[in-house]
C-alpha cells in the first residue's frame, strides 16, 4: 500500500526467529496465485506457524496470542521486531507482499537478506537494521510489555525505544528514502520527473543535430 513515510510510532509484533526465511513468511504453495489482493496475502502471512495441519490456530505462536493478535492499524502493530538474517532463503517477492498485506510498515532486525530487503522497500515496507544489542533490547521490552512503543523517524533515519529512550541510526538509500517519504514507486518517480526527462531529451536531440 502506498502511504507516505515520516514518523511511525507504534506497538510491535515480536517475531524472535533467527533466519526467518521466506518459506516461513509465506509458504511456497501460495506462490502459484496471480492475485495481488492484500487480504489474500494477509491470510497467507506466517500461515504454517499460525495454524496447524487442521487449520486451527497455534496458541503459542505470537500472532495468536491476545497481546499481539490484533491486526495492524495506525499506531498498533505496524512494526515487526525480528531477529538475525530476516528474509533469508529464496528471492520471492511474495514474502514482502505478505508482510505489506498484513499491514506491517516497518521490520526491525539485526540483519536482512539483501534481496528481501530490496523487495520490502519496493512494497513500501521499511527494513530497519540495528545492532544486535539494540534488537535484543527491543525484543525484551516488547515481550515484557506489549504496549511498548517504538518510534521510527524516516527523515532523521532513527529508531527509538520509547521505553528506555535509547535510539540508533539506520542506513537508508537516498533514492528509496525519497520514494518512501513521497509514496512513490519507480513509475511514480519517473512520472513526477517527466518534465525534466523530456527537457533533457529535447536538449540532447538538439545537441546531436548540431554534430
Amino acid at each position: 500500500m502506498k502511504e507516505k513515510f515520516n514518523v511511525i510510532k507504534s506497538t510491535c509484533i515480536p517475531i524472535n526467529i533467527d533466519n526467518c526465511n521466506t518459506d516461513l513468511i509465506i509458504p511456497a504453495r501460495y506462490l502459484a496465485s496471480t492475485t495481488r489482493d492484500p487480504q489474500f496475502f494477509a491470510e497467507a502471512f506466517m500461515h504454517d506457524l499460525r495454524y496447524d495441519a487442521e487449520g486451527k490456530p497455534v496458541g503459542d505462536f505470537v500472532l495468536n496470542q491476545p497481546s499481539y493478535c490484533e491486526p495492524p492499524r495506525k499506531g498498533v502493530h505496524e512494526i515487526i521486531v525480528g531477529a538475525h538474517n530476516w528474509g533469508s532463503g529464496s528471492s520471492r517477492e511474495h514474502a514482502a507482499w505478505a508482510i505489506s498485506g498484513y499491514g506491517v510498515r516497518v521490520v526491525i532486525a539485526s540483519s536482512f537478506a539483501d534481496i528481501h530487503r530490496n523487495n520490502l522497500l519496493n512494497c513500501f515496507v521499511l527494513p530497519v537494521e540495528v545492532t544486535v544489542q539494540f534488537q535484543q533490547e527491543l525484543m525484551q521490552c516488547v515481550n515484557s510489555d506489549p504496549q511498548t512503543v517504538v518510534e521510527v523517524n524516516v527523515q532523521e533515519q532513527t529508531v527509538t525505544n520509547t521505553a528506555t529512550g535509547r535510539s540508533e541510526r539506520f542506513e537508508l538509500n537516498g533514492y528509496k528514502k525519497y520514494c518512501l517519504m513521497n509514496a512513490f514507486d519507480d513509475i511514480d518517480f519517473l512520472l513526477n520527473n517527466r518534465d525534466k526527462i523530456e527537457a533533457w531529451e529535447t536538449a540532447t536531440h538538439k545537441t546531436l543535430a548540431k554534430t
